[in-house]
């Protein structure tokens, strides 16, 4: 992890950028954190470990859902699938 303000990162950006190729490289305005910069592959990580965590809380908020149970051929009936 690198931290370096906005306004060296406009002087330095080829060599920002390619630090964020290996690590995250926080910008920093009057102190306090403005963004972060990460390569393109673990910014499509870090989005795809978001969605699975937001469909881990959809499916467990829906198995905690009260209401009486389908029978699992009830299921396949309904779908079709028998």
């Amino acid at each position: 992890m690198a931290t370096i303000t906005v306004s060296e990162a406009r002087e330095k950006l080829a060599e920002v950028v390619e630090t964020a190729q290996s690590e995250a490289v926080f910008l920093e305005r009057y102190g306090k954190l403005a963004a972060v910069l990460v390569s393109p592959e673990r910014y499509e990580e870090l989005m795809e470990a978001l969605e699975d965590a937001e469909d881990a809380e959809a499916f467990d908020a829906a198995m905690a859902e009260e209401g009486a149970n389908i029978p699992w051929e009830q299921v396949k009936a309904d779908l079709g699938w028998t």
